[in-house]
């Protein structure tokens, strides 16, 4: 399988987009940021159930203290970042408007950094079963924006075969600069992570996946990979969605994962760099994801960097940190291609947060943007779809609310919602706002059914 797959390794995909980078934080090391007044622990952060609390209001409680256990298999339980008091278990706003429940933590005068809770463990002599647990024990999720339950992720069906594991640090969204600098200064913490996931898939080979971008995060990596080491890393061409997960397994692989299908079933399993450098750090000393690398940039931002942030800090104080003063009008995060307004300043940063990126005040979302004018069948969103799907006619399909039509015909689902197409669109159609209203009225159809 190796050979095949050195045969088949091609630098890029077909089809996406080449939008400017706008890297501008990728040489910042990763700084620590200071803790909150108060630290707001929503026990969804995730796919799949909520966690449940397993603390009281006024509870003493020391940083890295489970503080909800999970609610069952899809579900991840929640550490308390800070050595602190419950200050409460409330419903408080989430980034998309509706209020979430969650555990109000407040740090102790003077509380520090250390990491109070945890022991090492020799996780070398857990069979596979024991491991998954200890793996849902950390609380991690997908960091690369998913946020799926990586436990959940790793126990693929019985009889699969997986025979390489692909680390993504591709990292191709504009702006963002977080996963590069964690190959830079935690490569040590990634391999382990790799070697993990190796363990637990039996997989015999890993690929580092990174844009030709990251020269220096590549040599980073290589200097740490002994000769003739099972893991390797390939640069490949900066280009968008190179990240995405199929995109990268047809990149390296040559191998197409089937419609609606999962990469397991082409025998490879896909994790994001920041997920496996979390996995390399906690596994080895029991301990729980209480801390996350978060991308603060932009033109409204007077100390943009790559920051080190306790989960559960509330975006205003972050903000106030980096030396900003607008309004949620001014924000998007994630990256520009799949990120997402907020409701609100007063959300926190979840495990689902890789970057913020904060717009100057001249140059906020307009409230009222331009109207998309009738498509023009100029083909260029179909030239731009990684997955060759065809955008205008789900679009024109979507515009007549045929969304049954969508989904069975034109391959809705497949679509991964990238942007690819809205952004070359010279109508200004919103092309994929109207695929995800689309999939949620198809969703929320069947369960009516």
């Amino acid at each position: 399988m190796a050979g095949l797959i050195h045969r088949a390794w091609r630098n890029s995909f077909p089809h996406g987009i080449h939008p400017p980078g706008n890297k501008f934080t990728n040489r910042l090391p990763i700084k620590r940021l200071p803790f909150a007044d108060e630290l707001i622990i929503p026990l969804s952060q995730h796919i799949g159930a909520p966690a449940e609390p397993i603390v009281h209001r006024g509870q003493e409680v020391v940083r890295g203290e489970p503080i909800a256990k999970a609610s069952g298999f899809v579900s991840v339980p929640m550490h308390s970042p800070v050595t602190g008091v419950i200050a409460g278990i409330e419903l408080t706003p989430t980034a998309k408007g509706p209020k979430t429940k969650s555990i109000i933590v407040r740090p102790h005068p003077g509380a520090g950094q250390k990491v109070l809770y945890g022991a090492p463990q020799d996780y070398s002599r857990l069979d596979r079963n024991e491991l998954i647990t200890a793996v849902q024990d950390t609380g991690i999720v997908g960091l690369g924006g998913a946020a799926f339950p990586l436990h959940v992720k790793l126990a693929t069906p019985p009889g699969t075969i997986i025979d390489t594991v692909i680390a993504n640090g591709c990292e191709c969204e504009p702006f963002l600069t977080a996963d590069h600098r964690l190959m830079i200064e935690h490569a040590d913490e990634i391999i382990s992570g790799i070697q993990l996931v190796m363990k637990l898939s039996g997989a015999k080979q890993a690929i580092i996946g990174l844009e030709n971008n990251k020269g220096d995060a590549f040599h980073a990596i290589k200097m740490r990979l002994p000769d003739k080491s099972p893991i390797s890393a390939r640069l490949l061409e900066t280009k968008y969605p190179q990240g995405s997960e199929k995109m990268l397994i047809t990149t390296l692989t040559g191998r197409e994962v089937p419609s609606g299908g999962f990469p397991y079933q082409v025998g490879v399993i896909v994790h994001n760099v920041a997920t496996l450098a979390q996995l390399g750090t906690l596994m080895p000393l029991r301990r729980g994801l209480i801390e996350r690398v978060v991308t603060v940039t932009g033109p409204g931002v007077k100390k943009p960097g790559n920051y080190l942030t306790p989960l559960g800090t509330p975006i205003r104080q972050l903000l106030d940190y980096v030396g900003f003063s607008g309004t949620a009008n001014h924000l998007i995060l994630g990256g520009p291609m799949m990120g997402s307004s907020v409701a609100s300043l007063d959300v926190p940063v979840t495990k689902a947060v890789g970057g913020i990126i904060v717009l100057a005040e001249e140059r906020k979302i307009d409230e009222h943007p331009k109207n998309a004018d009738p498509c023009i069948k100029c083909g260029r969103c179909l030239q731009a779809c990684p997955l060759k799907l065809n955008p205008s006619q789900l679009g024109l399909l979507a515009a007549k609310r045929q969304y049954q039509a969508m989904e069975e015909e034109f391959h809705l689902n497949d679509c991964f919602e990238c942007g690819c197409c809205s952004y070359v669109c010279p109508s200004s159609i919103p092309l994929v706002q109207y695929f995800r209203i689309a999939k949620a009225i198809n969703r929320e159809q069947l369960i009516t059914a």
